[in-house]
């Protein structure tokens, strides 16, 4: 029987991506929907309905969407994080998630020091500005991401520490940067801080005051991972505190925070108008394809390597 995949992005693929991402799939003969840039999610629980599997980006995969999907038993996101999609509610239903790590990382890697440049360099305003070169570079989760944003800061001629306590001290070497021991010591000694954790219930609000008050004189941290890892009553009171502080963030903050942070510290602040770390013709093809390739394995093959609710 044929199998029918949704490829639903609220947020689209570039048109190229979108369609070798297609042409993957209609090589295995498989049956291919699109439903691009929709503003109803009653257009996602229709399209849903009747498919084998889902590609999405953004795009949140609830109860409401897994309830409505009746044959789902794939939905992969394209893409690293996977938090947009219900894991539990989807295991309970019988259906697999995956993710495409590592798809992503360079051009996420990327726009981290396009926004360490802009912020170095007094956000291009006309005033004088810093280097990168010899300033210590902090990564927080040295995963794919952070070891692309290794790899280009020795470019910089920066100093590269890490911390992980999922990744060991040797593998954060082979990656490039001096392993610390704690999180406290990667914040206190990083002049600028790369982070790049997930948003879990360990991690919500958990970059909070004491961390930023501890970062050195002129400190910049950048977000490329998520808001909610960041404790955004205490970044507005860091701000307050402190006068050389800077925060640059591809993750808005909440409506009213970013309002406060724009009208009182923009010099200091700055964030994407929308979520760009993704955005490049090349991460669209490589997530894109990724995601249809790993839909035909798990059919074809059963193939499972890149399920994250098993």
């Amino acid at each position: 029987m044929t199998k029918k995949v949704l490829l639903a992005t609220e947020k689209p693929f570039a048109p190229a991506a979108r369609d070798l991402v297609v042409a993957v799939l209609k090589k295995a003969n498989y049956e291919v929907v699109v439903l691009e840039s929709y503003t109803d999610k009653a257009a996602l629980l229709d399209a849903v309905k009747d498919v084998d599997a889902m590609i999405i980006r953004s795009d949140k995969v609830d109860q409401a969407v897994l309830d409505a999907a009746k044959g789902l038993k794939l939905v992969v996101r394209a893409g690293a994080g996977y938090d947009n999609i219900d894991c539990a509610y989807a295991k309970q239903k019988g259906v697999f998630a995956m993710n495409t790590p590592g798809q992503n990382s360079n051009a996420v890697a990327e726009l981290v020091f396009g926004m360490m440049v802009m912020m170095a360099r007094a956000r291009y305003c006309g005033k004088s500005g810093t280097e990168l070169k010899g300033k210590t570079l902090g990564i927080h989760a040295v995963g794919n991401v952070g070891r692309c944003v290794a790899r280009i800061a020795k470019g910089f001629e920066m100093k590269v520490l890490g911390f992980d306590p999922y990744v060991s001290a040797d593998a954060i070497r082979d990656a490039g940067a001096e392993p610390v021991d704690s999180i406290e010591k990667l914040y206190a000694q990083s002049d600028y801080l790369s982070l790049h954790i997930p948003a879990t219930a360990e991690t919500k609000q958990s970059i909070g005051k004491k961390l930023l008050m501890s970062m050195p004189k002129n400190a910049c941290l950048v977000n490329t991972a998520r808001k909610e890892v960041i404790h955004e009553a205490e970044l507005l009171e860091v701000f307050e505190a402190r006068a050389d502080l800077r925060y640059a963030t591809d993750i808005g903050p909440a409506e009213d925070v970013a309002k406060t942070l724009q009208e009182k510290f923009g010099d200091r602040f700055y964030m994407t108008p929308k979520k760009m770390g993704a955005q490049t013709s090349e991460a669209n093809v490589n997530a894109g394809i990724a995601a249809a390739e790993q839909i035909v394995a798990f059919f074809e093959k059963g193939d499972k390597r890149f399920i994250v609710n098993a």
